[in-house]
């Protein structure tokens, strides 16, 4: 029986994860999304042409791979019929190779509205949601409220939806939600629902599996099987810097959960991350840059939310939460991603430790939301040259190596390859 290989982002999300599945795909029979929902955005380019996946895992390109979405993520039947019609609209035919697991909960429209309504009630203490109906949507999955994808085939499912509904109404005039002024995508909350009840319609198109056996016979098979992760270490709902953290637990261990594989089962961890650091949303970022360079990171690295749109916060890597993310993980090996984005920089560094109150450290603190952390920063030469049309990892720049070089001591993990651009092609195995 073959073992599951993870991959996962190691940082706060937006590392490179779908562009690294994608090149990793053809080593692989089945690509596998263990948890999360349209919150992700998985960015591909290829053929000079950009592709944005949301739900759909980001092997979809190869026709040959199965892709599987798993038990533990959330499907928005509306944003899942409009990522279908924009691979239809690329001569991708995703019924060939999709298969959905019957345990996937769905995200209703009023889970997005009590989204919305929930951090309106928030105020200034607002986690910068994606206002997507992921917190909700899990909330009725752990309150045992949910529907699922197989409700869908069920003759009382329309009573059950209307039930669900009527609750998420209740709740939100409690919170003193304006349900009138509410908008989906420009539309109000009713002519929403009937594109969401009309999209159920080519969700039913996919084949409705269950996933776990499904998954454990392709391991039984020998079938080699790629998990792939959405949003990122540091928002894991228990390890990451609660509570601006996704609502699941996007950590190896989820993999075990989001599709029903046991412990043993897992083999390699490749962990991704960026060679420096970005975050969306409020939070803790200790290595946070307000001043040009953070300015020039944004720019120059295209540091737009693929999902949101919105401008990423920009920062030097940092070590701390890095090895902390691969201790969690049991990351076996690295990739790193955008090292191109520093190219014309003096300097470049990075944060090998935290000052808490007059102490150094090493360790994620408790208080990571309370307390002044101060970054502990090592500089290192820039390469100031351009990696365009380099093609082995050998041939890059010396000061660029060692900077690598010294993420591989920090972390006690080897790199096996370095992004430095966002095609495909430009992926430069060690």
């Amino acid at each position: 029986m073959t073992k599951i290989d993870v991959l996962l982002g190691l940082q706060w999300g937006d590392e490179g994860k779908g562009k690294i599945v994608d090149v990793l795909t053809p080593g692989y029979d089945v690509v596998a999304r263990f948890q999360g929902g349209p919150n992700a955005g998985h960015t591909l380019e290829f053929n000079g042409m950009k592709h944005v996946l949301h739900i759909i895992p980001s092997g979809i390109f190869h026709k040959e791979k199965v892709n599987l979405i798993g038990n533990g993520v959330l499907i928005e039947p509306c944003i899942f019929r409009q990522e279908i019609r924009d691979l239809e609209a690329k001569g991708v035919d995703a019924t060939q190779n999709l298969y959905v697991s019957k345990k996937a909960h769905l995200i209703l429209p009023t889970h997005r509205m009590m989204d919305a309504a929930n951090e309106q009630a928030k105020g200034n203490m607002k986690i910068g949601s994606t206002l997507k109906g992921i917190g909700p949507a899990y909330t009725d999955k752990i309150a045992r409220n949910g529907l699922r994808v197989g409700d869908t085939l069920s003759t009382d499912f329309r009573e059950r939806y209307l039930l669900l509904k009527e609750m998420h109404v209740r709740q939100a005039q409690t919170l003193g939600f304006d349900l009138a002024a509410f908008r989906i995508d420009g539309m109000s909350l009713d002519e929403y629902e009937r594109q969401w009840m009309e999209s159920l319609e080519t969700l039913k198109r996919f084949r409705f599996v269950n996933s776990e056996y499904f998954i454990n016979q392709c391991l039984r098979d020998d079938k080699k099987v790629l998990a792939e992760g959405a949003q990122a270490m540091m928002l894991d709902i228990d390890f990451g810097t609660y509570p601006f953290v996704t609502s699941s637990n996007t950590i190896t261990a989820g993999v075990c959960t989001g599709l029903g594989v046991a412990p043993s089962a897992i083999g390699k961890v490749m962990g991704i991350t960026k060679a420096y650091c970005t975050r969306v949303g409020a939070g803790p970022f200790p290595t946070e840059l307000f001043d040009e360079t953070g300015r020039q990171l944004c720019e120059l690295g295209h540091e737009y939310g693929a999902t949101t749109g919105r401008p990423r916060r920009c920062g030097w890597i940092d070590l701390p939460a890095l090895r902390y993310a691969c201790m969690i993980n049991g990351v076996t090996e690295l990739y790193v991603t955008k090292p191109d984005v520093m190219n014309d920089f003096e300097k470049v560094c990075m944060c090998i430790s935290y000052e808490i109150e007059g102490q150094q450290t090493d360790e994620i603190p408790f208080e990571y939301n309370t307390v002044e952390v101060k970054p502990c920063l090592t500089a290192y030469e820039g390469w100031q040259q351009s990696l365009a049309g380099i093609d082995a990892y050998e041939a890059l720049p010396a000061k660029l190596k060692s900077y690598l070089d010294a993420i591989e001591q920090q972390t006690g993990v080897r790199i096996a390859a370095v992004s430095i651009s966002p095609d495909r092609k430009d992926v430069l195995f060690k």
